[in-house]
């Protein structure tokens, strides 16, 4: 089962993405912050990440680039509120999606990130 950490300083963003996975067979861990989640990376193994690009804590891309020093070939979805995604530099290595989002939107995301690497189980979108 693929293990995806979910990354998002909004509890309830963060609740539903977990919960959608879950339902599509993912094991998921969730944190609330750039630290909680660095800390989880760092105890266990994950085939990819969703991260907010802004966390209150910190920096969604700043903790993507701390991911891969560990894990060069993670599966990386970035999510933001923001109105284009366009303005931030280095997201050309990972998938982009604007909140808000629709479910199915989510797991194509999911599916295009996996595409870049090998994971155990395949997404229906």
């Amino acid at each position: 089962m693929p293990r995806i950490l979910v990354v998002d300083d909004q509890s309830d963003v963060r609740a539903m993405i977990a919960m959608l996975l879950r339902v599509n067979h993912f094991e998921v861990v969730e944190a609330g912050n750039a630290a909680d989640a660095l800390r989880a990376f760092e105890e266990a193994a994950f085939d990819g990440a969703i991260v907010d690009i802004f966390l209150g804590d910190g920096c969604g891309l700043d903790l993507v680039s701390m991911m891969r020093d560990r894990a060069p070939r993670l599966a990386v979805v970035v999510v933001s509120g923001m109105a284009t995604v366009d303005a931030v530099p280095d997201l050309s290595d990972m998938i982009c999606l604007q909140k808000p989002f629709r479910p199915a939107e989510l797991l194509r995301a999911v599916s295009s990130a996996r595409g870049a690497v090998s994971w155990p189980m395949a997404v229906s979108a």
